[in-house]
């Protein structure tokens, strides 16, 4: 991530994008300063931006020349993101995100601030919903005003939309998941490849690609790298998101568990499991109230029902997949080893 400088070149990209953007909601009205400020702060506050490394490497891999134009055109990656995080933590109503207030707590806290009339709570939720939807309008907006040749554009259109309807529809099923208590494996899995697995690493590989002009069998060795690969990130947050330690992830302990999140990490447990031990795991499940040693009990029982050391195994061979696809494909050399750079960053990331 840190070779050509990608980093601060993203950060940069999204800083200048995020200052023109400011202007123009001041010149609509000057109250619009909370909306700059938060998107700026979420944006800008933190990430891995692993979303433009996989698509600026992919595009580099694919014989692409390095452009800030194309630093530009990756970073409205980010926006996508900010987008799905802002909904997914109001969704979820987590009160925090990178350790700062989630966008709904931080314009709930504005209201009480500003005594303002009405539910405080209702303000902020209606805040996110339009925040995340604006960070989805402005993505689109980064992307095509770029500075990228317009044919190049024209062929990443496509994989820009179709990964945008499937992180949103993905987002639906993980909803549905949680609402229907759909423990099945195998929903686990879909909800996995289609919230994050393809948002993660497919389709950014994709994206550049399609922006070199690459041929087809890069583009086939892109989703035969990218998709395992995609489902081992979503395996290794799913371990964070009920094993990780709150003060390197920026979240509370045992979130996902109070959440009722359904991953695969659960969905092993509740195979493996004997009668008594899955009633106990389902009757605390989604419970908003479990305390630490609610949480510690569960994390018990999914460790010793063996479905961590399940998992684990699991990120192992999808990450072998990845990497077996990845040498097979006839890449440039360099960027390449970027790629398997990025593999493991996505797959031992302790946050």
């Amino acid at each position: 991530m840190e070779r050509a400088g990608l980093r601060p070149r993203v950060d940069k990209a999204l800083a200048a994008f995020l200052a023109d953007r400011r202007v123009q909601l001041l010149t609509i009205d000057e109250v619009l300063a909370d909306v700059a400020d938060a998107l700026e702060a979420f944006v800008l506050g933190g990430g891995k931006r692993l979303r433009p490394a996989f698509a600026y490497w992919g595009f580099r891999a694919a014989g692409g020349i390095d452009s800030d134009q194309v630093v530009a055109a990756v970073s409205a990656l980010e926006l996508v993101q900010a987008s799905a995080l802002i909904h997914d933590d109001l969704m979820d109503r987590s009160d925090t995100r990178r350790g700062e207030p989630s966008v709904h707590r931080r314009f709930a806290a504005r209201h009480a601030e500003a005594g303002w009339g009405g539910d405080g709570t209702g303000f902020g939720d209606n805040a996110a919903v339009l925040l995340g939807d604006l960070a989805l309008v402005w993505s689109d907006e980064l992307l095509h005003s770029s500075g990228v040749d317009p044919a190049d554009l024209a062929r990443a259109r496509p994989v820009f939309d179709a990964m945008r309807t499937e992180v949103t529809v993905g987002q639906y099923l993980d909803v549905l998941t949680q609402a229907t208590g759909d423990t099945s494996l195998e929903r686990a899995g879909k909800v996995a490849r289609y919230k994050s697995a393809k948002y993660t690493v497919e389709r950014p590989l994709l994206l550049g690609a399609a922006l070199a002009g690459a041929p087809e069998p890069v583009s086939a060795a892109y989703s035969g790298y990218g998709l395992p690969l995609g489902e081992a990130f979503q395996l290794r947050d799913d371990v964070l998101g009920v094993f990780g330690d709150p003060a390197q992830t920026g979240k509370p302990a045992g979130d996902d568990l109070r959440e009722g999140k359904r991953t695969y990490l659960v969905a092993a447990a509740r195979a493996a499991l004997g009668p008594a031990e899955r009633d106990e795991l389902e009757s605390r499940l989604g419970d908003p109230g479990l305390d630490d040693s609610g949480v510690e009990r569960l994390r018990a029982l999914i460790r010793d029902s063996g479905a961590l050391a399940r998992t684990e195994e699991r990120i192992s061979s999808l990450t072998g997949q990845a990497l077996a696809a990845l040498a097979a494909a006839e890449l440039d050399a360099d960027a390449r080893s970027v790629l398997l750079e990025l593999a493991d960053a996505a797959t031992r990331r302790a946050v």
